[in-house]
């Protein structure tokens, strides 16, 4: 069916408009609960957690009426990284959870995701069955009155329990003492949790991107904008630095030198060490389609391989899942340790990153140059006004195809619409810089002709 609210990961957008209005949540909220209902006997428990953004509340009462409404007990965290709505909700036994975040993005957007009562983000098929529910009439036949009405309550302890739950992933034979680590949690989620999970582990840390106000997550800090980590690291003498997204289910490294470590290089270090101690499951990392082929020959290297699945880590999590593995992520910092987590969480990435480190008595840089030869890789965002399947763009096709037989068996070219921006994304990779980045400007360039649209954003 037709997607009328959920995107690739959620429902997302401009808060208190279009599809985000408290309007949306009560009925998402609702809908929830409703389903919920028609696999238990209790009053159905929601986990309802959020980031930073000012509009957090807003959509935080409408969950909750909505929930209240079908009869459903709300359990409230507050401010907590998605990776924490997730754990909570099975580790208190709630029957869903839903996290108000838009992630990455500026403090004015938020957005909606639910996650089932295992953990794991919600199927396609049961977010469009949610959808039919929040667009018909059922809903409104079907509310609780009376003593049926459900009630909220507000989970103190919840960041305590999720750092002590985080802490618990860290091998319990090594500490973090000695090492200084600079953390930026980008005034978001993360920004109680992170630094109290590697204090506690030893370390000694000096946290930026601690002082949320509503209106300043992601701004200039996190890993939307490692640059200032980076500084951070270098002024601190820091061992290493990490910076968070908003909602805290991805990573970004920063090395002792003070430079930015490619996702792909994060994801080859950890497979290659599980490999070598027979962890990896099948042999076999699942990543998606923007990663390096760099990333696959260093695998083949170490006697694995990769498998690679649509952007998104909802599906990299879902391919994992169906097949048995346990390691998979994505380029941007989504890492996925199936075995501690039923999704990305970044908190829990560094201390895996950290493990190695300890374990092999050398400087993230060092590990992390040796590990994988990076292939370059160009990508360019094309902001455009309306969306037209690439099917229905000839003259993209045509630059697509020329682009292709340029690069022959040497590099790779993938155009996309994002899921969650009016952007199309254009990467190229291949074994000159230059060469690809001209290449990759060429198509924009087709796909702006055709849409007659602004100039390109280099990403």
């Amino acid at each position: 069916m037709a997607r009328t609210y959920f995107g690739t990961d959620g429902i997302r957008g401009k808060a208190n408009e279009g599809n985000m209005t408290p309007e949306v949540a009560f009925r998402l909220g609702a809908a929830v609960t409703f389903t919920a209902r028609q696999k238990v006997k209790h009053a159905p428990r929601i986990v309802v957690g959020k980031d930073t953004r000012i509009s957090g509340y807003l959509f935080e009462h409408a969950l909750a009426a909505g929930v209240c409404a079908m009869g459903g007990r709300v359990l409230l965290t507050g401010p907590l990284p998605t990776p924490a709505v997730a754990h909570l909700t099975t580790s208190m036994r709630a029957d869903a959870g839903i996290v108000i975040s838009a992630s990455h993005n500026p403090y004015q957007d938020n957005g909606l995701k639910v996650f089932g009562r295992d953990g794991f983000k919600l199927p396609d098929e049961e977010e469009e069955a949610l959808e039919a529910l929040m667009v018909g009439q059922a809903l409104d036949r079907k509310r609780s009155v009376g003593t049926q009405i459900g009630r909220a309550e507000r989970i103190e302890t919840a960041w305590g329990r999720y750092v002590q739950f985080i802490k618990g992933t860290f091998p319990s034979d090594l500490t973090l003492d000695g090492l200084r680590i600079v953390i930026d949690a980008a005034h978001g989620a993360a920004y109680v949790t992170a630094p109290h999970v590697f204090s506690e582990l030893g370390a000694t840390v000096h946290a930026v991107g601690v002082k949320p106000n509503g209106h300043n997550i992601n701004h200039d800090r996190g890993a939307v904008h490692p640059e200032h980590c980076a500084k951070e690291v270098l002024r601190c003498k820091a061992d290493v630095g990490f910076a968070l997204d908003g909602d805290a289910d991805r990573l970004i490294v920063i090395d002792e030198k003070g430079r930015e470590v490619n996702g792909d290089a994060i994801m080859a270090l950890c497979a290659t060490r599980m490999l070598r101690a027979g962890a990896l499951k099948k042999k076999t990392l699942v990543t998606t389609v923007m990663s390096s082929i760099g990333l696959e020959h260093a695998l083949r290297n170490e006697g694995g391989k990769m498998v690679r699945v649509d952007v998104g880590d909802r599906y990299v999590v879902e391919a994992m899942r169906q097949k048995g593995y346990n390691f998979g992520g994505e380029q941007s910092g989504h890492l996925i340790f199936l075995e501690h987590s039923t999704t990305g969480d970044g908190t829990l990435a560094a201390l895996q990153l950290l493990s190695i480190m300890l374990r092999e008595n050398r400087p993230i840089s060092e590990l992390t140059s040796e590990v994988m030869q990076a292939v370059p890789q160009v990508l360019v965002n094309v902001p455009l006004p309306a969306r037209r399947p690439l099917a229905q763009m000839p003259k993209t096709q045509k630059a697509i195809a020329d682009a292709e037989r340029k690069l022959a068996d040497d590099g790779r070219v993938l155009v996309r619409w994002s899921g969650t921006e009016p952007k199309l994304r254009v990467m190229v990779e291949g074994p000159n810089a230059k060469a690809i980045a001209a290449i990759a400007e060429q198509i924009a360039d087709a796909a702006k002709l055709e849409l007659r649209e602004r100039p390109t954003e280099s990403a």
